[in-house]
């Protein structure tokens, strides 16, 4: 069986321990997991026991320990500690634009809050920042505050999400033409001299594609994972395909957290109960099943996902709503 984060072999990524003991219709042996806080755990541990079961005897019992390495380890291009004090680094990324990533990542941030987490969200889409619109902030500026000795940003507070963007410092109608570095250096300020506070979830609105920007957040933040938004259209998987690959190089080496199919297919108001494959059917199902990554859900093409982006309420206030109850529902897969 293979680890979902990276999709290598559990024997091949070195996470089984030379531990394996067997008495009868007993077995026990321990799987080692970077940090405890592995997404991943609970569920890898179920299938090792379910696999035993499937493929040796369904009479086994198991017993799987779980053993965390001393000291995280970090991608090679990462020295340092995360400047952010949060139990969830999760970074939202699409190969390309158009998809509806920062509409998801709105969403998101909102529903945890709505569960109670205390959540930050960085907009690190340095070229089209979106967050201030989607959370009805255009207009607001963030001030600075003292905090032992330092003098730092004060992110803007809405629905219950801490958020610092790039739109919050530019002018809205002007496009931000900034090279590499000067766009890596405002993002690097952003996570550094931001006082975030202590956070459950902070969550990274990347830039589509990839670029320094990626990179420097990677050198800068240890990274629970990556959560990849895909639409269902072929041209979109390509590239979500791509995205995939780029985090799971071994120089790059961060966990796919899951895949999110967005604007899945298309429910009209009128008529509630129908679907529409506009974009084409289980498009980022099948990539999923094929890159052996979680699933974590398939949002429909809705108006009123829509309207809640342009109006800068997102659609995960309105609990019960059932555009809401898809983003709810990752959020519970997140968490698992």
């Amino acid at each position: 069986m293979r680890y979902p984060g990276t999709g290598k072999d559990l024997i091949e990524s070195g996470m089984l321990e030379d531990d394996i003991r067997i008495s009868g219709f007993e077995i026990s042996f321990s799987l080692i997991f970077q940090k405890d806080n592995d997404p991943f755990l609970k569920s890898v541990v179920k299938a090792a026991e379910t696999a035993l079961r499937t493929y040796i005897d369904p009479n086994i019992v198991a017993h799987i320990h779980t053993k965390f390495v001393k000291q995280n380890i970090q991608s090679p291009i990462s020295n340092h500690q995360s400047p952010i004090h949060a139990k969830h680094i999760i970074a939202i990324h699409s190969g390309k634009g158009g998809v509806g990533k920062s509409t998801v990542t709105a969403n998101l941030a909102v529903a945890l809050a709505q569960q109670g987490y205390r959540v930050g969200l960085l907009d690190a889409d340095i070229h089209g920042p979106s967050m201030p619109k989607m959370f009805h902030t255009e207009e607001c500026r963030p001030f600075s505050v003292e905090e032992e000795g330092r003098t730092l940003i004060e992110p803007i507070e809405q629905y219950g999400v801490k958020m610092l963007s790039i739109g919050f410092f530019v002018n809205p109608e002007q496009a931000v033409i900034w090279r590499g570095g000067m766009a890596s250096n405002a993002i690097k300020q952003l996570i550094e001299d931001a006082h975030w506070g202590e956070l459950d979830y902070f969550l990274i609105d990347l830039p589509p594609g990839t670029s320094d920007i990626h990179l420097t957040l990677i050198s800068e933040l240890q990274l629970t994972g990556v959560i990849v938004v895909t639409t269902p259209q072929p041209v979109a998987l390509v590239d979500a395909r791509k995205g995939v690959e780029m985090f799971r190089n071994e120089k790059v080496n961060v966990p796919i957290l899951g895949l999110i199919e967005n604007m899945a297919w298309f429910t009209p108001a009128e008529l509630p109960e129908n679907r529409y494959y506009i974009f084409g059917k289980d498009g980022g199902k099948e990539l999923a099943d094929e890159l052996q990554i979680p699933l974590l859900g398939q949002i429909p093409l809705v108006q009123s996902i829509r309207e809640g982006g342009d109006e800068g309420t997102p659609i995960a206030l309105q609990a019960g709503h059932p555009a809401a109850a898809a983003f709810e529902k990752i959020c519970r897969a997140l968490q698992n």
